[in-house]
């Protein structure tokens, strides 16, 4: 079975055929849906390879992401795949579990099936595997971790508001003595947070003792082993605020081993919103970050870079999200006496 076939039994030429197929013209949807049940029709499925090699782009997005089992990611992967469906796109997904050997065979992965862009939703990449994808002018845009440049745009978050906006929220509550749990602090969005609330904590003139911070892994046992050093130590603190909300998760759990209530006790703070996050006991207060938005961001960017006339390298752009604090009942005035 071939295009032909297609053709006639839709009673449109193959170059229509081929536009619907490829969406690289507008085809009526009318004429569209003519094609599509053609297609089914004659069971034919169109040779994606040899696509490719026709019009020298693969219609594949790469999409790389750092942990598929922390929920914030597969609300993005989902998304960017809804955008792609909708324009005619594909896309291959990798996770790098936060390893940098593991992000090179990401990276070799990607230049073997010749993506034409690809979404760079960690923070593990170094210069040379950028390097890699420049050399083959395929457009690149990352989540925080690096300058833009041509074919290379920048997706981001203001993660400094989000913080000051958790902080300003446990202050109002009488909150003084908070807490932080930083996520892995080799990643750049780990060190901008972390740097965020140390900002915070000095202007607010809040209790600035060593044993209130911890570093854990961005995963509920990191945040569950990092609260529970907390709780040992000689530091009792009021609230804490964790770098996401599998890290809260995980310490809302200490909290609750060892005997003490959220948020009578302790009040707790996540940041990201994902979905769970509604649903733990109690529902926690915390920073949403748009996954929706950051996705769109991310997509759009490699889109513009595959646009008519856009053979060259862009000069890159940045996308700003602004994240918004959500109150939940996981917070709470501080405890009397403190």
């Amino acid at each position: 079975m071939n295009i032909e076939a297609v053709a006639k039994l839709a009673k449109v030429s193959t170059a229509t055929v081929s536009r619907t197929i490829n969406g690289t013209a507008k085809v009526s949807p009318e004429t569209a849906e003519r094609v599509h049940r053609a297609i089914e029709a004659l069971n034919f499925y169109p040779d994606t390879n040899a696509r490719a090699l026709g019009s020298g782009r693969s219609n594949l997005f790469g999409l790389i992401i750092s942990d598929i089992t922390n929920p914030f990611f597969p609300e993005i992967v989902k998304s960017f795949e809804d955008f792609a469906v909708a324009n005619g796109q594909d896309v291959l997904i990798s996770n790098t579990n936060y390893d940098s050997e593991r992000m090179k065979l990401c990276v070799r992965r990607m230049l073997q099936r010749r993506v034409d862009g690809v979404a760079i939703m960690t923070s593990e990449m170094d210069e040379s595997l950028v390097t890699s994808f420049r050399r083959r002018h395929i457009p690149l845009v990352f989540l925080d971790s690096i300058a833009i440049g041509p074919g290379i745009n920048c997706v981001r978050i203001d993660y400094t508001a989000g913080i000051n906006a958790a902080v300003e929220h446990l202050t109002n509550l009488g909150h003084h003595r908070i807490a932080f749990i930083s996520g892995p602090l080799r990643l750049p969005s780990a060190r901008i947070r972390y740097k965020a609330f140390m900002e915070s904590s000095a202007r607010d003139h809040l209790d600035q003792n060593p044993h209130l911070m911890e570093e854990g892994n961005h995963r509920v046992e990191g945040g569950h082993e990092a609260m529970q050093r907390i709780l040992t130590s000689d530091a009792m603190p009021t609230a804490v605020l964790a770098s996401n909300d599998l890290t809260a998760i995980g310490a809302m759990g200490a909290i609750t081993e060892a005997g003490l209530r959220v948020p009578e006790d302790i009040s707790v703070v996540g940041y990201d919103d994902i979905q769970l996050s509604a649903y733990t006991t109690p529902p926690l207060s915390t920073v949403r970050l748009p996954r929706a938005e950051i996705a769109r961001s991310a997509f759009d960017a490699l889109l513009q870079a595959m646009q008519p006339g856009a053979s060259k390298p862009s000069s890159g752009k940045e996308y700003v999200v602004h994240p918004e604090f959500v109150a939940r009942k996981s917070t709470g005035p501080a405890p009397k006496g403190h």
